[in-house]
């Protein structure tokens, strides 16, 4: 292996190494050189004035070794200048031919140019609209492959299904089950059980409503229900993870887009600050990876870096690799 290889093979080490050093070149100089008078012993361990002169030799052979690149940085540079010029000119001289061209049209572009100086427009045929439309809606349908097939949340971030909807907080979940029957409901003709992971609802004598497991954990002992107005069920159980959205109330229903949840509906005032400053950091990490941005962390290590090489413009950063 190489000289260059065995040095580059520290680069991301001494790059976060350096970003931790907000006094720059002189701070990590001087961190460096204590290092090597408490750990070792480059300052005594020769002759008196050896290690200066060792320090020196690398220092000099180091500075030709940038100028040197710097000159063939400058070569390159300077080569890709003429390059583009050359191509400018190129397209500038080729504009120029086809634009002295005689273009022949057919009779019906003819008749739309003629249309377009007269100030009308002419109709897009129903089958290239179509083709444009679809295009766009293929394009909304390929961003997202995960979403597919799944529903938009209702208001309260949970759905509205035929039989009952059901709506959520980062705390708890409410569910609204109205009894389809000419009755009215009393406590005691109600089927409610509800474990840590299964629903089970309906009323006695007639087929269950709900009978599934739930996605997620729920805190049997915060759960309680009440029968409004003798015709519906009202349900509210708490998650035992409040910092996540379910996309489902039980497995057996239709998954909702939990990306299209709105955060607002979330009550995040009602957390206290610890939770909820977790809550939204994990709220904007979602995001930023659901639109191939850095997270707040990655971000951060960035900020630092990027602080660090505004105060070093000298220092060449063009062939670093960042991990």
């Amino acid at each position: 292996m190489s000289d260059v290889s065995q040095t580059e093979k520290f680069d991301a080490m001494l790059l976060h190494l350096a970003t931790q050093h907000e006094g720059g070149v002189h701070q990590l100089l001087d961190t460096f050189y204590g290092f090597l008078r408490r750990k070792t012993d480059f300052f005594t361990g020769g002759q008196p004035g050896e290690a200066e002169k060792l320090a020196i030799e690398k220092l000099k052979s180091h500075s030709k070794l940038a100028a040197k690149d710097k000159a063939k940085k400058d070569a390159e540079k300077a080569e890709q200048n003429a390059l583009k010029e050359k191509a400018k000119l190129e397209k500038s001289r080729q504009m120029e031919i086809e634009s002295s061209k005689i273009v022949e049209v057919t009779e019906e572009e003819a008749n739309a140019i003629k249309a377009q100086q007269n100030g009308t427009t002419e109709p897009v045929p129903a089958n290239e609209k179509n083709k444009t439309e679809s295009k766009v809606d293929d394009k909304d349908s390929d961003d997202d492959e995960d979403s597919k097939g799944k529903l938009k949340p209702n208001s309260g971030n949970g759905a509205d299904l035929p039989n009952y909807s059901w709506t959520q907080t980062l705390e708890e979940i409410e569910l609204r089950l109205p009894f389809k029957v000419n009755f009215p409901v009393r406590g005691r003709d109600v089927i409610c059980n509800v474990d840590r992971k299964h629903i089970k609802i309906g009323l006695k004598g007639h087929p269950l409503i709900i009978d599934g497991e739930t996605p997620k954990e729920v805190k049997t002992e915060e759960t309680y229900w009440t029968i409004d107005d003798r015709k519906s069920l009202i349900l509210t159980v708490e998650k035992v993870n409040k910092m996540e959205w379910w996309s489902q109330l039980v497995t057996s229903d239709p998954e909702i887009n939990t990306k299209k949840v709105n955060p607002e509906n979330s009550k995040l005032s009602d957390l206290d600050g610890e939770t909820r400053g977790m809550v939204e950091k994990m709220m904007f990490d979602q995001q930023q990876k659901q639109m191939g941005k850095p997270t707040s962390d990655e971000q951060k290590k960035q900020d630092m870096l990027k602080k660090f090489m505004n105060q070093h413009p000298e220092m060449d950063f063009s062939k670093a690799k960042f991990s």
